[in-house]
């Protein structure tokens, strides 16, 4: 049975390199980063926020196509809206495929420092969009580790994997133990 997982957290938690490291296990598995989708669109940063809406509404697409041919997906991504949420479980369901819903946390304080790093860095494009579109600073930053922590407290069937800094395989076996897998 094919498996919809939603690595769902704060920026700079760990979501996509968690992501990557469970798509390296499962053949054909499908990394569907909406950041990176985003950038495909022209003039994305004109209107950023109907950018993630659409792109949302592409994604879904792709989340069905893939499911259906019986290949698991996983979304590493920042999703405050419960309807999107809802919408990816619902497809899921459509499809019959099971749906892993993932809080990835990390304590604010460290939180914090691992954006800094990761923007310092700039590795990756999208991580340099993410720095410039989080414009409240670090204080936007610890309203979306706030924001995360209520969604946990109203989503009991979502599961909470504690992400390692620097260790993205304890995270990983983490993540396999929380959602019941073998990783394949």
């Amino acid at each position: 049975m094919p498996r919809l997982i939603l690595l769902n957290g704060a920026p700079a938690v760990g979501k996509s390199k968690l992501a990557r490291r469970y798509a390296e296990d499962c053949p054909l598995a499908l990394v569907l980063d909406l950041d990176q989708l985003r950038r495909m669109l022209g003039r994305w940063r004109d209107d950023p926020t109907g950018a993630g809406l659409r792109i949302r509404s592409v994604a879904i697409a792709a989340v069905r196509e893939h499911l259906a041919a019986g290949y698991d997906v996983v979304v590493p991504q920042l999703v405050g809206r419960v309807e999107f949420i809802e919408r990816l479980a619902a497809i899921a369901a459509e499809v019959g495929a099971r749906f892993d819903e993932v809080f990835l946390v990390d304590d604010e304080e460290s939180l914090v420092r691992r954006f800094a790093e990761r923007t310092d860095a700039a590795a990756d494009p999208t991580h340099v969009e993410a720095h410039e579109l989080l414009t409240g600073g670090e204080d936007e930053l610890r309203a979306w580790h706030g924001l995360i922590g209520k969604l946990v407290a109203e989503r009991p069937q979502a599961v909470v994997v504690a992400s390692v800094p620097s260790d993205v395989e304890a995270t990983y076996r983490a993540l396999l133990a929380a959602i019941g897998s073998d990783s394949r």
